[in-house]
């Protein structure tokens, strides 16, 4: 096991997460307010970032520039989130838990499940001494967080205008990089954490590498768990019957970016094995009739 394994960041930052997210449970049960909590989820990296880094303290430009990129990512998240449910009123995913207390502590701890997990390839690096000089590794990785960042935040600002025109009422979301992806900010938050993993693996050495989990059990939950399974349903029921709206799902990759011709064409098998075209996403579209 590596040293970093031994040492006290990985409990340390597992016991703020926890402290953190009961803090905020303990605000949504009692006065029933949950517009805090994707706030509570994203500053909470924030915080591990910048706690690890200052406690370790060997500043090596490694750890200063991944500690940078959570951050910028978690204060956009968290204030575009924030100011969203500001505006919206309450966040429509609780309707079923405000009154349910098991459900609110399933939720809770998934949230802190996630936010430690996905953080632990930086935890790790700011834990190290650095890891030397600079590597290929860095620059693809920063690069793909670059990316990852603007289609992210590209498709935040995109969907909240399209939502706030009263024309688009009851309409999907297909303009800008919506046009190339049903899901593009999850695509974005894809990328941009495996590309922390990326930049972070010339510290890595043996057991070390195990924080892979963070980056693949972000993008497991996204694909099978609470991202596209959801939104793909609530978009099946409210839009199923739709001709268009179909089109516009048989036509549009659930999660790549990737052109509507190219990917209207492509035999099923294809999307669903380099795609991610699962055919779960659909089975709440209404049976075509004939």
């Amino acid at each position: 096991m590596g040293t970093i394994l031994d040492s006290h960041f990985l409990a340390l930052t597992a016991i703020v997460t926890v402290v953190y997210q009961f803090i905020f449970f303990v605000i949504t049960a009692l006065f029933k307010f949950d517009q805090v909590t994707d706030f509570a989820g994203s500053t909470n990296f924030v915080i591990l970032a910048v706690l690890t880094l200052v406690l370790k303290a060997t500043w090596h430009f490694r750890q200063i520039v991944l500690t940078l990129l959570v951050v910028v990512w978690g204060l956009r998240l968290g204030i575009f989130l924030l100011m969203r449910i500001l505006q919206w009123g309450e966040d429509r995913r609780f309707d079923e838990q405000r009154g349910n207390i098991v459900r609110l502590i399933i939720f809770w701890t998934l949230q802190a499940v996630w936010v430690w997990t996905v953080s632990l390839p930086l935890t790790v690096v700011n834990a190290s001494d650095g890891g030397g000089s600079l590597k290929p590794a860095d620059v693809i990785g920063w690069t793909m967080w670059v990316f990852g960042f603007l289609i992210e935040a590209a498709a935040d600002q995109q969907k909240l205008s399209f939502k706030n025109s009263p024309e688009n009422r009851g309409k999907w979301c297909d303009v800008g990089v919506w046009k190339y992806s049903r899901h593009p900010n999850y695509f974005g938050e894809m990328l941009l954490w495996w590309g922390i993993f990326v930049a972070a693996s010339p510290v890595l050495e043996g057991a070390e590498y195990l924080v892979i989990f963070g980056p693949l059990f972000l993008t497991l939950l996204l694909l099978f768990v609470s991202g596209i399974p959801l939104l793909e349903a609530s978009a099946d029921k409210k839009h199923g019957n739709s001709g268009a709206y179909r089109f516009y799902k048989k036509t549009t990759s659930p999660l790549i970016l990737f052109p509507r011709g190219v990917y209207g064409n492509l035999p099923g098998w294809c999307k669903t094995v380099f795609l991610f075209e699962f055919p779960f996403y659909s089975r709440n579209l209404p049976q075509e009739l004939g």
